[in-house]
């Protein structure tokens, strides 16, 4: 049971709504073992939260915590007064060091919240530079947390900056009240018990994933306004959704909120047209209103009214980021698309709408995907990328069709919401 579970939650001081988001983080979303590491990052700015949920993690017998942290300033004085060559490099030794840290059994835990805004007006190569610099550098790590071979979560901090982005009328003290609200009622802070909300959540999760794995889909079909996209499933996809296995047999949610169902795309098998129904917050640039085709599985024409020239060279990362490695179903009436608020994060905004992902797939979304090799995957139609890049397609105006492996259509969702 939760601390303080069963205190009426507008009783609880900020403080303690804090400690049970630390909880949370622990014990549903990484489902930390005792005696394993717990590797952290976060911004400078998380601070109170990194303390609480250390407490946490001691208390459920983490063996060593080890927290990361970052700095938005320091962010900006690299780009505003590093040498060229700089954006060209990453510290390599320092994920190569938490690849080591997975292998020999560390859980991962990211807490998000840096602001949006904050490579606004930068340099978009020299952003675009060190993004890539960073990916390669990071897969030995990010291919152990894709591949699910440890537990691991994300889970967010209000900085004030990231509040000034959404609720920019407002003084920064009300601004940042105003997203520490959003961010305890998306994770259910603000229930009695919310371990216990949890487990309630992620059954109704698995009850979709259940269901939508029982039809073995060969595609979906999205129609709506500026829409009219065929997603074509891969070879023995599984559908997943709230919380999975890890492949060390530890249960985590790896996102903290979540409300969506994934699975994945088969990278040669998209077709059509489809526009973005909420703007897509990257590294500092709103790119808006996004519209493209594909054909083959493969992007072929884009353009954005806003961020078109970042989202351009997005796509020119490497082959696979003008293909899918993920589509998830939301519905429209998920807590986070009811509060109506644009978080500028994706870990909140995908979760307000169905979407699919530019770039890497998860081998948790294949019939065995933990024994498959990279050749395997790829053999059953999985993308592989240095990015993954969520973005939202789903609205209350958006219908999604099921096609069978004979070409019949069955209605999966109508208006944005579940048949």
């Amino acid at each position: 049971m939760t601390k303080h579970a069963g205190v009426p939650p507008e009783a609880l001081s900020h403080d303690e709504r804090l400690d049970r988001l630390g909880e949370v983080a622990v014990r549903v979303g990484l489902g930390l073992r005792p005696g394993q590491e717990l590797v952290m990052t976060a911004a400078i700015d998380a601070l109170p939260l990194v303390r609480r949920i250390t407490e946490h993690a001691y208390k459920a017998g983490a063996s060593l915590v080890t927290t990361l942290f970052h700095d938005d300033e320091a962010a900006l004085m690299r780009f505003r007064n590093a040498p060229d060559p700089s954006f060209d490099q990453a510290s390599g030794w320092l994920y190569e060091g938490m690849a080591n840290a997975f292998k020999n059994g560390a859980a991962r835990l990211a807490i998000s919240g840096d602001n949006p805004a904050l490579l606004a007006n930068e340099d978009p190569d020299k952003v675009a530079r060190a993004n890539r610099a960073r990916s390669k550098a990071y897969m030995p790590a990010l291919s152990l947390i894709a591949g699910f071979d440890i537990n691991w979560t994300i889970v967010s901090y209000a900085s004030p900056a990231w509040a000034k982005a959404m609720f920019p009328d407002d003084p920064e003290d009300i601004a940042v009240a105003k997203l520490w609200h959003a961010i305890f009622a998306a994770s259910r802070v603000d229930t009695p018990d919310p371990v216990a909300a949890w487990d309630a959540h992620n059954a109704e999760l698995n009850a979709r994933t259940t269901r939508l794995n029982a039809r073995r889909y060969a595609a979906l079909r999205f129609r709506g306004p500026g829409t009219d996209l065929t997603v074509g499933l891969a070879d023995e996809h599984e559908w997943a959704g709230g919380a999975s296995t890890a492949k060390n047999g530890i249960i985590c949610n790896a996102n903290i909120p979540t409300e969506e169902v994934f699975t994945t795309p088969h990278k040669d098998r998209v077709d059509g047209y489809v526009a973005s129904t909420k703007p897509l917050s990257y590294q500092g640039t709103l790119i808006q209103d996004i519209v493209v085709r594909f054909e083959g599985g493969r992007i072929v024409e884009a353009r954005a009214r806003t961020g078109e020239n970042v989202l351009n060279k997005v796509l020119e990362t490497d082959e696979g980021a003008r293909r899918l490695g993920e589509v998830a179903l939301v519905p429209h009436s998920s807590p986070i698309s009811k509060s109506g608020l644009l978080f500028y994060n994706t870990l909140y905004d995908e979760n307000a709408a169905s979407h699919i992902a530019l770039g890497q797939s998860y081998s948790k979304c294949f019939i065995n995907g933990a024994s498959l090799t990279p050749e395997e995957l790829a053999a059953r139609g999985a993308n592989s990328s240095l990015i993954h890049i969520d973005w939202m397609i789903g609205s209350g105006e958006v219908d999604v069709d099921g096609i069978t492996a004979a070409g019949a259509a069955e209605p999966v969702m109508r208006g944005g919401e579940w048949v």
